[in-house]
């Protein structure tokens, strides 16, 4: 089978995790199990490779001889198929759809178009490239237009909520973080945004003083205000550094740190 198209690709054992896994972080792959005995798979992979060809980039249609690749035997028991041609599509590392036999091609570019980004979240995704970019401004109303395609888009609802956050908008990212959880960086956010609300603390006690300093950004003060804080408000003070934790996020240094304080000061 001829692979001379720009967006087709024969892999192999050896290019199979960049090809396949690694780029369908970039972009959808449509993987074709075939072997040159199989009568179906000539009908097939033609088609496949008009519809990429077709598609322009959208997708990678990346085939693999089953019988000259172990990758490709592996892939056929991971999907629990005992047949080729069987169309296995990627989306960000994993195996997202597939389907087994030579379907006529209306329902190939059906398949193709249900694996496919919608509006949302290719406008998500360009909102994200312009927030590591720096460009602000160009992220928010991406981030909107994506919301207003699709309110569900949940990368969409914690990117704009980042931003929001960032600048003290609460009141406005507070909806956006709830629909979103409980995605692990929407529990960020909303731990983030509880932190921020400590700022009106009132003006007396250790551990009140301990959350306007965490709202401050002051973390280390604030952690170790806490930690002096447990003898006398022991629950309350252990859970404002649980909410901190994870406002902070397991990357920072100060949370293994201040981890190990709150257990020895506990137990």
């Amino acid at each position: 089978m001829s692979t001379t198209m720009e967006h087709v690709v024969e892999v192999t054992d050896q290019t199979f995790e960049q090809v396949v896994i690694e780029g369908s972080k970039e972009r959808p792959v449509v993987v074709d199990l075939w072997a040159a005995w199989c009568g179906p798979c000539r009908t097939l992979g033609p088609m496949l490779e008009k519809v990429a060809s077709e598609r322009d980039g959208a997708f990678v249609l990346a085939k693999i001889d089953v019988d000259a690749n172990a990758v490709g035997q592996e892939l056929l028991q991971a999907v629990r198929s005992q047949g080729i041609p069987t169309v296995v599509a990627f989306r960000d590392g994993q195996p997202v759809s597939m389907f087994i036999g030579a379907y006529p091609e209306t329902e190939v570019n059906r398949f193709v178009d249900s694996i496919l980004p919608g509006d949302a979240e290719v406008e998500a995704k360009q909102a994200e490239e312009a927030v590591e970019a720096g460009d602000l401004a160009t992220a928010e109303r991406g981030f909107r237009e994506a919301l207003v395609d699709d309110p569900a888009n949940s990368e969409a609802a914690i990117g704009l909520a980042k931003l929001l956050v960032q600048r003290g908008d609460l009141d406005e990212a507070r909806p956006l973080v709830a629909k979103a959880l409980p995605d692990p960086e929407a529990e960020r956010l909303h731990a983030a945004i509880e932190v921020r609300d400590w700022a009106g603390e009132p003006e007396h006690g250790t551990l009140a003083s301990a959350k306007r300093l965490a709202a401050a950004g002051r973390w280390r003060e604030a952690l170790d205000g806490m930690i002096g804080a447990l003898q006398d408000e022991r629950d309350a003070a252990r859970q404002a550094m649980i909410t901190v934790f994870a406002a902070l996020g397991d990357d920072d240094e100060l949370v293994p740190e201040y981890r190990r304080k709150l257990a020895a000061a506990l137990f």
